[in-house]
């Protein structure tokens, strides 16, 4: 965030340079005014474009094995341009490489959600997935198979258009 906000202060003052570089080699003719309206304009221009790019540059940056299940847009009031082009704030991505199964219930698997936002920390999460009858639940604690399944899940009916399913059980 910290960086963030020294790239919109040299964005901001890299612009107003330049129109007065500008204005200087055209013998003044520029209006003074001009200098501070380009600045904030670039301040703004790099501020959208760090919120634009995060979501892009966080997903490519993701290790081998973690798949993206669900992403979230924003819009905001006083953003208005996001109403015409929403961006991604935050997303649940699955480690499809760690997820594991039980020999006697080849439809469930124990798997690990992250959750990423914007300006928030990476949260993990164990999940329980039923791919046999579409539900999905969140496990507490050190979540494993011994013993068989666990018992009192608050398993959450997803259907066929839960994105999460749909990345663990293929479709």
């Amino acid at each position: 965030m910290f960086l963030e906000l020294i790239a919109v202060i040299f964005a901001g003052i890299a612009a107003a340079g330049v129109v007065m570089l500008l204005g200087k080699t055209m013998g003044g003719r520029l209006p003074r005014w001009l200098a501070p309206v380009a600045a904030g304009l670039a301040m703004i221009a790099a501020t959208i474009a760090s919120e634009y790019g995060w979501y892009p540059r966080t997903a490519a940056a993701l290790p081998e094995g973690l798949v993206i299940a669900d992403t979230v847009e924003n819009q905001s009031f006083y953003r208005p341009w996001t109403y015409a082009v929403p961006y991604v704030d935050r997303f649940a991505a699955l480690d499809t490489a760690t997820m594991k199964t039980h020999a006697d219930h080849p439809q469930i698997y124990l798997g690990e959600l992250y959750f990423f936002g914007r300006w928030a920390p990476v949260s993990k999460l164990p999940v329980w997935l039923d791919c046999g009858s579409g539900r999905r639940a969140l496990a507490a604690g050190d979540a494993g198979f011994a013993g068989g399944l666990p018992e009192n899940l608050d398993w959450v009916g997803g259907g066929g258009d839960d994105p999460i399913l749909a990345t663990a059980c293929g479709g």
